[in-house]
């Protein structure tokens, strides 16, 4: 095991359950009407409020925590790509030695509403005087933030080459104040009948050709209308972090988003889509057995920043992934060469 990338990983951790409890307090503390006003719109997304009250969580903590001989510039979900900040302070942007890039709020639609948990993502990466890549990234947690009406808070955790067997996931009880071991793997199952997977089709922008997707390669895969049931399942988690969790769990066999790929063609530039920050957490989902890849077949990676467009694909296991992965991506093609 290596010692700094276990450090680093305890580090990430205590600085999200930190996140997390500023930002429960604050949602106890007013009602959804004020934590959904708007607070600044940036190139990547909208920035509510209740997004403002993570960002100075993180350099509340920094500034108090972070060691001097870990010097590293911190990107975030608000910041320019170019302007991340160094700590601890004081620290010269080019003798930072990591870099770290977080999603403070991933899902800040479900959690401003309490409708659904969100997640807070981030990772960590060596920093060489250059933007690090997705696939660099050493260390890695996610931690939930859950609805006023949960008392159970999930955290995952993993390092690079740590496999299923090194991930730490704690399940904390927010009542009693402690803590235990947190069962998961991902799915065996070798079809997508009667379990979960979709298309990310979240916002109006988009989502009929979307759909069309999904219907199309759930129809090859084995037949729409062949039972009187529905034979697999849709569930629309606005939040990359949730979707990586449910595959990690097993929850859902297969994840799709493809946003990026679509909607520009459709002539909605400015539509939401995956960004690095949102997937930033993806090495806990690969050490856990997950595959999550490119979905037109190549090997996921992106720079490690908050603008870059994102297409990934996530299977539970190889044979998922062996069974729709020519399906998909030929339908991808198909949909692409359509629109040109």
């Amino acid at each position: 095991m290596n010692e700094t990338h276990e450090r680093l990983r305890q580090l990430l951790c205590e600085l999200s359950l930190h996140i997390r409890d500023v930002v429960l307090e604050a949602r106890d503390a007013s009602d959804s009407g004020a934590l959904s006003t708007i607070a600044e719109e940036t190139k990547a997304d909208t920035i509510y409020a209740i997004d403002k009250v993570s960002e100075e969580a993180i350099g509340e903590w920094f500034s108090e925590n972070w060691p001097e001989d870990l010097p590293v510039l911190v990107l975030v979900e608000g910041i320019d790509d170019d302007q991340p900040m160094a700590f601890p302070e004081g620290t010269a942007p080019d003798t930072a030695q990591w870099f770290c890039l977080m999603d403070p709020i991933d899902g800040t639609r479900n959690i401003m509403y309490d409708k659904r948990s969100a997640w807070i993502l981030a990772g960590i990466a060596p920093y060489r005087q250059r933007q690090p890549m997705l696939s660099e990234v050493v260390a890695a947690a996610m931690t939930e933030l859950p609805t006023s009406r949960q008392w159970a808070c999930d955290q995952l955790s993993a390092t690079l080459g740590c496999t299923k067997s090194g991930i730490t996931a704690v399940r904390h009880d927010l009542r009693a104040g402690r803590s235990e071991p947190l069962p998961f793997g991902p799915s065996g199952a070798h079809d997508l009948k009667h379990g979960f997977a979709c298309i990310s089709k979240f916002f109006p922008e988009g989502k009929a050709a979307l759909a069309g997707i999904e219907e199309k390669l759930f129809d090859e895969l084995f037949k729409l209308g062949s039972s009187n049931s529905p034979l697999v399942f849709d569930d629309q988690y606005i939040c990359t972090g949730g979707q990586l969790y449910e595959l990690i769990i097993g929850h859902d066999r297969m994840i799709a988003d493809i946003r990026g790929y679509l909607l520009p063609r459709l002539g909605y530039e400015g539509a939401l889509c995956c960004h690095p920050y949102d997937i930033v957490a993806l090495l806990i989902a690969r050490e856990a057995g997950c595959l999550i890849e490119d979905p037109l077949g190549h090997p996921l990676d992106g720079p490690m920043d908050t603008t870059s467009a994102i297409n990934w694909v996530g299977y539970a296991n190889s044979t998922l992934a062996g069974e729709i992965r020519p399906v998909l991506t030929r339908l991808i093609r198909e949909a692409i060469d359509e629109l040109r």
